[in-house]
């Protein structure tokens, strides 16, 4: 069964307060956030090429191209969700973030660089 679509309106408010109340965001809150721009990100470049993962809250497969049916996909990229939320509005780079190892990325297609920030 596929999961129910987040609207707009309640992802974009989940965000917006994400990112205003920081690590003192309330769990709800986060991980509303995370799965609406993981949505957002699905929906902006469809495919199952790349598995994004942001523990605990969702994964999604994105990007056009060869796919995967069993066990790990090749190309997966995993962050934590603060970080997701600062490459998915801007807040940081994707060359920050893997440098300073805040997200993980392998696979020789496993890079959103380019496609982040979202538009939400």
């Amino acid at each position: 069964m596929a999961r129910a679509k987040i609207a707009a309106d309640a992802g974009g408010d989940a965000v917006r307060r994400a990112l205003a109340d920081g690590v003192g965001a309330d769990r709800d809150t986060t991980a509303l956030a995370v799965r609406y721009t993981l949505q957002v990100l699905a929906e902006k470049v469809p495919g199952a090429t790349v598995e994004v993962r942001v523990p605990p809250f969702g994964a999604v497969q994105c990007i056009e191209g060869p796919g995967h049916t069993r066990g790990t996909p090749p190309n997966v990229i995993e962050t934590d969700p603060a970080t997701w939320l600062a490459l998915a509005t801007g807040a940081t780079g994707w060359q920050d973030a893997l440098a300073t190892g805040r997200l993980g990325a392998s696979g020789q297609r496993a890079t959103l660089e380019g496609l982040l920030p979202l538009r939400w």
